[in-house]
C-alpha cells in the first residue's frame, strides 16, 4: 500500500526508532507511547487489520508473539499486548499492529 505509513516503516522509506526486525516483522518505539515501555509490532506483509487474517497470512502473527515473547524476557513484573480492529475499536492505521505496553501497572479489564 503506497500511502500506508506502517509500510513505509517496514520498508525504510521513513525511519524509526527501531527495537527489532526480522523478514516478517518490524519492532518500533510508539511515537506517544501510553507506558513507560511502549513498543509497536507490525508485520512487514500489508494486512489491514485482524479481521483481515487468513489462513495464508495468519502464521505472521505466532511469529510476531514469539518475538514479543523474546523482547519481554525478564519482564517478571509482566507486560500487556493490544491490537485495535477497526474504526469502533480505535484503529487508526489500517495495518495490522499490536502494541506492548510494560513498565508500570497496567489498569484491569472488567
Amino acid at each position: 500500500m503506497n500511502d500506508c505509513i506502517f509500510c513505509k516503516l517496514a520498508s525504510g522509506e521513513i525511519p524509526t526508532n527501531k527495537v527489532y526486525e526480522d523478514e516478517l516483522c518490524l519492532a518500533f518505539h510508539d511515537m506517544q507511547p501510553l507506558a513507560p515501555q511502549h513498543i509497536l509490532l507490525i508485520p512487514k506483509q500489508h494486512i489491514p487489520s485482524a479481521a483481515a487474517l487468513t489462513k495464508e497470512n495468519a502464521a505472521v502473527v505466532s511469529h510476531i508473539f514469539c518475538v514479543i515473547a523474546k523482547l519481554m524476557e525478564g519482564k517478571e513484573n509482566g507486560f500487556r499486548v493490544v491490537t485495535n480492529s477497526g474504526k469502533d475499536a480505535g484503529q487508526t492505521v489500517q495495518h495490522l499492529h499490536f502494541h506492548v505496553l510494560s513498565g508500570q501497572t497496567l489498569g484491569s479489564f472488567h
